[in-house]
């Protein structure tokens, strides 16, 4: 496992300025929590930590992801199928900070359940299981001031998002709001593994990075390691979500009839694939 900072606030800044010491980018995947169950998502998070995940963005299932593409909706599925809650998510990052994981975690999701839940209590709840922090998908910056209070109040980053269509005056209100790095949508649409990138990517990523000063995050689409290296050409890290949830799906999409040996393939499956995409980021 990686030895970042201790699991105050600031383990993401310290995170990306070690990386830049180094001159590598960050390798920033995406889970569903509870896909295809807890205790077998856990075994993940442990297993992207140590092969090369610079950060783990643990997705909380909701019913409704409209963001997202089939890989994601269908994990999702999975998850609330397998009973996943808001709350043992929390607990499941609780768990993998017993086992020794120091990756920073940033939760990920939208703003009905964390709403449901209580915005200070989820805040206070993510600090005290060890979360670093929070993306919400569909809750605007305009209307954040709250939420954003409550993180600020336990130390939690606010990831905000970006996308082509960003203008200036949205980057100029993301890059007053965010903490923690802004993540960068490379396409327009909904998340999903794509076959290119677009063309246009390292010129809007110069458009973002002109407007904020945190570290960019690029994501939406990557799925190799050759496409990992092209996005981090001027930001400082990837973001690799429905490439990582496809191989879950193709060895735990039958929850119930999945065997223990299935499941074994499955982390290791998926160990191999991020250690692939790391190497590419070095």
């Amino acid at each position: 496992m990686k030895k970042i900072a201790p699991a105050k606030v600031a383990r993401i800044e310290a995170l990306f300025a070690e990386l830049k010491g180094r001159k590598e980018k960050a390798l920033i995947t995406f889970i569903t929590a509870g896909d295809p169950d807890l205790p077998t998502t856990k075994k993940i998070i442990l297993e992207l930590a140590d092969k090369g995940a610079d950060i783990i963005e643990l997705g909380i299932p909701f019913s409704d992801p409209m963001a997202d593409g089939p890989t994601i909706q269908m994990a999702s599925e999975r998850a609330l199928a397998s009973g996943t809650t808001t709350g043992k998510v929390l607990s499941l990052v609780k768990e993998v900070r017993g086992e020794g994981c120091t990756a920073p975690v940033v939760l990920f999701g939208y703003y009905n359940p964390i709403f449901v839940y209580g915005l200070k209590r989820f805040a206070k709840d993510a600090r005290r299981a060890g979360a670093d922090g929070v993306l919400i998908v569909d809750l605007p910056p305009e209307e954040s001031g709250d939420f954003k209070d409550a993180l600020e109040s336990e130390g939690l980053d606010f990831v905000y998002l970006l996308t082509p269509t960003s203008d200036a005056s949205r980057i100029k209100l993301v890059a007053g709001r965010a903490s923690g790095f802004v993540y960068y949508v490379s396409v327009a649409g909904v998340t999903g593994v794509r076959k290119k990138l677009a063309t246009s990517l390292q010129a809007a990523v110069r458009r973002v990075k002109a407007g904020v000063d945190l570290p960019v995050g690029v994501g939406f689409g990557i799925s190799s390691p050759e496409q990992a290296r092209a996005a981090a050409k001027g930001a400082e890290g990837v973001i690799v979500g429905s490439a990582i949830v496809n191989i879950i799906a193709k060895h735990g999409a039958k929850r119930n009839s999945t065997s223990k040996v299935a499941r074994q393939k499955m982390v290791a499956e998926v160990g191999r694939f991020v250690k692939g995409l790391k190497a590419a980021l070095r």
